[in-house]
C-alpha cells in the first residue's frame, strides 16, 4: 500500500514544552537564532556588497564536505555501522561533522538509533506525531533526561577519534566551520563573505537539508516497503539530503549503505562511500540482496 500526499501527523495529546523533565535548551535556541540572523546577513552581502566566485566555491566546498560528513559519517557510518571505513574516513567525519554543529558524532547517533527503536514514539526525538514544526527543527531548542544517555552506542565510545571529537567538540566546530574558511578566505581578501557565506550561510542551508529528513521524509511521498510507521520514500527529498529522502527503505533496511538502493535513484552518498571503496578507504559495504527487496515491496503492497 503507498500514499503519495502530503499528510499532517495528528497533534500531540500535550504540547512540547509541558512534557515531563523537558526544559528549553538556550544555547542551542540562541545560537540557532544568531545563525540565521549571520546567514541572511550573507544573502544581503552576496547581493548589495561583494559576490566573490572564489567565497561561492568555498562555500559550496564545505557544504559538499559536511553534508557527506552527516549523511555518509554520523548517519550511514555511526549510527547504522552499513560500511567499514579507514581511520583517515573517520577523522574527515569527525572534523567536518564538528563543523556541521549538530553535535558530536556520538549525541548525533545516539539520538538518530534512539529514533529508530522509537519511531513515531513519545521516545522519539524528533517524533512527527508532535507535528511539522517539532520534527523539523523545534525539539532542538529543549532538553530532555534520556538525551543525554549514551548507553545505546558503546560501541562508538572505542573509538580513539569519536571519544576525542566528543570531548573537543566546540573548539573543532570552531576551527573547522568558522577559524579555517576565515583563513582561506585571505587568499582572495574576503574574510566577511567566508565568515557570513561559508560558515553561515552554508550551515543554516545544511541545518535545513538534515531537518528535512526528520519532517519532509516522515510526511511526504510513499511507503513501498512498510507502512508500520511515518517514514516516507520522495525524490525531492533526496534531492535536498544528499540522497537521503529514500526514508521507508532505509526504515526498512537501516544496516544498508544506500538509501536509494536502485541504480537510478539519486544518492550521492552512496556514490561516494562507493567510490572510496574503490581506492580502499571503505569495505563491507552492506547491501540488502535484491530478492529480499522484492519480498518487502510485495508484502507491503497485499
Amino acid at each position: 500500500m503507498t500514499n503519495s500526499t502530503l499528510t499532517e501527523a495528528p497533534p500531540p495529546p500535550e504540547t512540547a514544552a509541558s512534557s515531563p523533565g523537558r526544559r528549553i535548551d538556550w544555547v542551542n535556541t540562541l545560537f540557532l537564532a544568531a545563525a540565521h540572523t549571520l546567514a541572511i546577513a550573507g544573502v544581503l552581502y552576496l547581493v548589495f556588497v561583494r559576490c566573490n566566485p572564489w567565497t561561492l566555491a568555498l562555500g559550496a566546498l564545505w557544504l559538499l564536505f559536511c553534508g557527506l560528513s552527516i549523511t555518509g559519517g554520523y548517519h550511514r557510518y555511526f549510527a547504522h555501522a552499513a560500511y567499514r571505513a579507514h581511520w583517515t574516513v573517520r577523522l574527515f567525519y569527525a572534523l567536518f561533522g564538528a563543523a556541521s554543529v549538530q553535535n558530536s558524532a556520538l549525541r548525533w547517533a545516539s539520538d538518530h538509533r534512539r529514533h529508530h527503536r522509537f519511531t513515531d514514539q513519545e521516545e522519539d526525538p524528533y517524533n512527527i506525531r508532535r507535528g511539522f514544526w517539532w520534527a523539523h527543527v523545534g525539539w532542538i531548542f529543549f532538553k530532555a533526561p534520556e538525551w543525554s544517555d549514551f548507553s545505546n552506542v558503546q560501541d562508538l565510545e572505542r573509538d580513539p577519534i569519536l571519544r576525542f571529537q566528543h570531548r573537543h567538540y566546540v573548539p573543532l566546530a570552531l576551527i573547522v566551520g568558522l577559524l579555517v574558511p576565515s583563513l582561506l578566505g585571505l587568499l582572495w581578501g574576503d574574510v566577511p563573505g567566508t565568515i557570513l557565506v561559508v560558515a553561515f550561510l552554508r550551515l543554516v542551508i545544511q541545518y535545513h537539508a538534515t531537518f528535512a529528513v526528520n519532517s519532509l521524509a516522515h510526511m511526504l511521498g510513499s511507503q513501498p516497503f512498510a507502512s508500520n510507521d511515518s517514514a516516507r520514500d520522495h525524490y525531492l527529498t533526496a534531492l535536498v539530503t544528499f540522497g537521503e529522502g529514500y526514508h521507508n527503505f532505509h526504515h526498512r533496511f537501516p544496516g544498508d549503505y544506500r538509501n536509494g538502493y536502485a541504480p537510478h535513484h539519486y544518492d550521492p552518498t552512496k556514490w561516494w562511500i562507493w567510490a572510496l571503496s574503490r581506492v580502499g578507504l571503505t569495505s563491507n559495504l552492506l547491501k540488502t540482496p535484491r530478492e529480499t527487496i522484492v519480498k518487502a515491496r510485495r508484502a507491503a503492497a497485499a
